[in-house]
């Protein structure tokens, strides 16, 4: 077997690092270091002039980064991969990169607030449009090209309302107008969803969530062919300096080696969470990708492995409710972010979604009752008990007990 060969379990653990290059070394070494020495002037010259491989400065390259950026490559079945300090300077350099004054991005229907917010401040600054599309139908998207589009940018499951985007299909019309496409991924990790392997050109994500998935660490990735992330690596990657510390790099490393395994307790227990919020009458609806009722389970079935390990609700109530029902959550933390061990939950209209203003909030679907849950790692049982127990003090006049004990 070539390591072409090896699966994906097998890949997280070892990609991009052989112990035998590092001293016998089990875990890759932390090179905490801001710069490298050289061996002569000379040598420096050449390095500085790209005529010889080596290291420079951690701006521009670090061994243990290094080791990250080829293992999530190799994980997303792209050819190159850079990492950066947080999910929003990968979102920042891609688009930065992929566009120019007065082009015009088209987005699916709903993205991460800060998201939102850079593509307004691209807008006011630079004259660089946005649309929302629901990206439907082939027939859709191809009516929302305009002549200055540049990019297509897709979050899917989009977050936090859970719809799915079919990406074979947005390849298709994309390729008719030489439009790269850019997928957040963030929401299934490559363990669940590989958008390259489905025809996209570039995938990111903010490895704060599933990757690094311990709750102690900020940081982004990108994937996609060489050429166009040497340019970035060069450009807004370098210059801008959004760049990622060694020792996140290093933190991230241990925690992809047990992604199979967190994904699939992540998903065993969503599963388990949305169908028992499902059939509580406190609950007006629920969605969650993994749920053979959704109405993008086609979708899912085709492009995602499962259904991922985040759920969104509606309750029967207002914003009010919505909050006193975080409130009287006993272990489950009201908290942003997903991904994490423990079970999160929050309030989208009202947190990660309070930028965008309220109009386009509710074309996205986020309306004051909808609530989203990043479900962790406890027995299952457990956080539902503290679900339960919430609504029942929130909303005692569902309470039904017989219909979700468990």
């Amino acid at each position: 077997m070539t390591r072409n060969e090896e699966r994906f379990e097998t890949k997280v653990i070892h990609e991009g690092y052989d112990s035998k290059d590092h001293l016998g070394s089990l875990a890759t070494p932390l090179f905490q270091t801001s710069t490298f020495t050289f061996d002569s002037a000379e040598q420096g010259e050449r390095r500085f002039a790209g005529e010889e491989e080596g290291y420079v400065y951690s701006r521009l390259g670090n061994p243990t980064v290094r080791v990250l950026e080829e293992r999530i490559a190799a994980l997303e079945g792209g050819e190159m991969g850079l990492a950066f300090g947080s999910g929003m300077a990968a979102v920042s350099a891609v688009l930065t990169a992929l566009t120019k004054a007065n082009d015009h991005i088209l987005c699916s229907q709903g993205l991460y607030g800060c998201t939102f917010g850079l593509l307004t401040m691209m807008k006011e600054k630079y004259g660089i449009t946005h649309d929302f599309s629901l990206m439907a139908s082939e027939e859709e998207v191809h009516s929302r090209i305009q002549p200055n589009t540049a990019v297509i940018y897709i979050e899917t499951p989009i977050n936090p309302t859970m719809k799915l985007i079919d990406l074979d299909m947005v390849v298709r019309v994309a390729k008719t107008y030489n439009i790269p496409v850019v997928v957040d991924n963030t929401f299934s990790s490559p363990y669940l969803q590989r958008p390259i392997e489905l025809g996209c050109d570039i995938v990111l994500h903010s490895a704060t969530k599933y990757i690094g998935g311990h709750g102690d660490l900020v940081a982004g990735l990108v994937v996609g062919k060489q050429a166009f992330m040497k340019e970035v690596a060069m450009t807004t990657q370098k210059d801008i300096g959004g760049i990622i510390a060694p020792f996140d790099a290093w933190l991230l490393l241990r925690g992809l080696k047990t992604l199979p395994v967190r994904m699939d307790r992540h998903c065993d227990n969503a599963e388990k969470i949305a169908q028992a919020l499902a059939e509580h009458p406190s609950i007006k609806a629920v969605y969650y990708p993994g749920d053979p009722d959704h109405p993008d389970a086609k979708v899912r079935a085709k492009q995602m492995k499962a259904g991922g390990g985040v759920i969104a609700f509606d309750i029967h109530g207002s914003k009010k409710e919505a909050q006193k029902l975080l409130n009287s959550l006993e272990f489950i933390k009201i908290a942003v972010s997903l991904g994490d061990t423990e079970s999160l939950i929050q309030h989208p209209a009202t947190m990660t979604h309070a930028v965008v203003p309220e109009h386009a909030r509710r074309q996205m679907g986020i309306n004051d009752e909808l609530i989203r849950l990043s479900v962790g790692l406890e027995a299952w049982e457990d956080i539902w008990s503290d679900l339960s127990q919430a609504l029942d003090h929130v909303l005692p006049q569902y309470a039904d007990h017989t219909s979700h004990s468990i």
